[in-house]
């Protein structure tokens, strides 16, 4: 009777534990492939969004919006430059890294654009939005 009883408590430990597994990410990297599209990660969780920049064209990303603040919040934003090169590739571009955490269970979209911050009234050269599902 013993390893019968064994045999349901392993079973019911391996249930349990499949079952506390989450589908949300705690972090989760995305570049512009993702754009359009929607992400889920844990409440705690970042969001690590890498997108391609020239900063030697005058071009930078910037973050149009984030419709639920009280859910995302941008923690970090950095521009890489391309590694040295011998010979140096004069205007090689680099990536701009930014970093969003997760506050709370719900939804929010960020939307970037990438342009020239002195050119007001001309349409951004690219776009990128993704909507992040909190859990």
């Amino acid at each position: 009777m013993k390893p019968k009883l064994f045999v349901l408590f392993a079973f019911a430990a391996i249930f349990l534990t499949l079952c506390a597994c989450s589908t949300a990410s705690e972090k989760l990297s995305v570049d512009a492939s993702y754009s359009g599209k929607e992400v889920e990660v844990a409440v705690g969780g970042s969001v690590v969004v890498t997108l391609d920049s020239n900063a030697t064209t005058g071009y930078s990303w910037a973050l149009k919006e984030i419709t639920d603040a009280s859910v995302l919040e941008e923690t970090g934003h950095e521009y890489n430059a391309p590694p040295p090169t011998e010979p140096p590739l004069l205007g090689a571009g680099g990536e701009e890294i930014w970093t969003f955490k997760a506050l709370k269970s719900g939804t929010s979209t960020i939307s970037m654009e990438y342009k020239r911050p002195w050119e007001a009234g001309v349409q951004p050269a690219e776009t990128f939005s993704l909507t992040v599902i909190v859990k």
